[in-house]
């Protein structure tokens, strides 16, 4: 009988990971509070409007809007950095839909660029370089957790004078050079959703020092209003992306956990990442040096297949799984989405930016390709383990790899 378990051997796990979303009595409380209150509501509540504070101070920043979902997040933040039909926004190839979405919401061009090879994060040389007059504005997304460049973008932000997004959908509580992300731009986004590294199930956030930019956030993200204006006053366009009181109230419970989650996830990911380099094939997402503190989303390694036998990367995550190690899909490649590859995205353009050739599509993003198709992901709640449970996953990937042949 094969050593695999894929092949009926005995698993290389052998107790179970921490379960997630993770909650107790606290959550439970909470919640009971709000029914019973009747006040369910964000607007005349003070649950969300608490969270909201909490997690600003939390990262540095005076202020902060929950709203209903981290692609709204995005949406709202274009809104309010003045993102208009005709503008181009540099973003990332390698990242979820909602970041090249969001511009397009706008009726913007959300311009693809490589991403850098080592940490998967946008990469600051491509960002120059495709600048141009229409340009107003550059979403960074932390990848993984892991911090873009922030040091150069902040400069090529500035010299351009260009807002500066940052996605930190993945990287709540990370840190670049002990200060932690979303406050290096006008504004950073986060997301709630069930995978991410504190959840109401769903749920999103945006933060900001900039008071101006508060102001427009906040009124977007409710239906145009105006801080202390009448209720019936809708001074610019906006729409609903209200958090409700329950949401609000799980997470400042969560909230309150996430600064010693964090410590755990970084450290059994630098333990990760000594044990899986002995590997040979094996290539952690590199920590960069100005990175102090990671969020880790996701533990993100490259499997290098002529030292797997030639095992595709599905075959890889095939074993994986059946060894008790879990897996979470990496993200393809925007400029192969049907939607790029269709031409529907035009829809959402005008004028000659919607008929013009957009360059980015004839484009070879290796560095994005290379994520996207060569990359494992291990989930941020098996992060939460212990030492045990992290040498465990890197015994899984060596009793792959002395197998590969079996499974080639």
């Amino acid at each position: 009988m094969s050593a695999l378990a894929l092949l009926g051997g005995k698993k290389a796990k052998r107790k179970s990971f921490p379960v997630w979303p993770y909650y107790d009595k606290n959550e439970e409380r909470v919640l009971q509070e709000v029914m019973q209150s009747r006040v369910w509501w964000r607007t005349p509540g003070t649950k969300t409007l608490e969270f909201e504070r909490d997690f600003a101070k939390f990262h540095g920043a005076r202020h902060g809007i929950a709203v209903t979902n981290g692609t709204a997040a995005l949406e709202v933040a274009m809104a309010a950095v003045g993102i208009n039909a005709g503008d181009e926004v540099i973003v990332p190839d390698f990242t979820f839909v909602a970041t090249a979405s969001a511009v397009l919401f706008a009726n913007a061009l959300p311009v693809l660029v490589d991403v850098d090879p080592e940490t998967y994060c946008i990469n600051p040389d491509l960002v120059e370089a495709a600048i141009t007059p229409r340009t107003k504005a550059i979403i960074a997304v932390h990848m993984g957790g892991h911090p873009a460049d922030l040091d150069r973008l902040c400069k090529i932000a500035k010299r351009h004078r260009l807002a500066l997004v940052e996605d930190s959908a993945h990287a709540h509580a990370t840190e670049w050079r002990g200060r932690r992300v979303g406050t290096f731009g006008v504004a950073g986004t986060f997301s709630f959703q069930a995978s991410k590294l504190m959840t109401a199930g769903e749920g999103g956030m945006i933060i900001s020092n900039n008071d101006r930019f508060e102001v427009q956030a906040r009124s977007v993200h409710d239906c145009g209003r105006m801080p202390g204006q009448w209720f019936y006053s809708h001074y610019i366009y906006g729409s609903n992306y209200r958090l409700s009181e329950w949401q609000g109230a799980i997470l400042n419970v969560q909230l309150s956990r996430l600064d010693e989650q964090t410590k755990r996830r970084h450290q059994n990911s630098r333990l990760l990442d000594r044990l899986l380099r002995e590997i040979p094939g094996i290539t952690p997402q590199k920590l960069d040096e100005r990175c102090t503190r990671s969020g880790q989303y996701a533990y993100i390694f490259h499997v290098n297949k002529k030292e797997f036998a030639g095992l595709s990367t599905g075959r890889f995550v095939e074993a994986m799984n059946a060894e008790g190690i879990p897996n979470q899909a990496s993200y393809p490649p925007l400029h192969q989405l049907d939607m790029f590859r269709n031409g529907n995205y035009r829809k959402c353009l005008s004028g000659r930016q919607a008929t013009g050739k957009h360059a980015f599509l004839k484009q070879k993003f290796p560095a994005t390709n290379r994520a996207a198709w060569e990359t494992v992901w291990i989930p941020q709640p098996a992060l939460l383990g212990d030492e045990g449970d992290m040498r465990e996953i890197a015994a899984a990937v060596g009793k792959i790899q002395e197998n590969a042949k079996e499974l080639a």
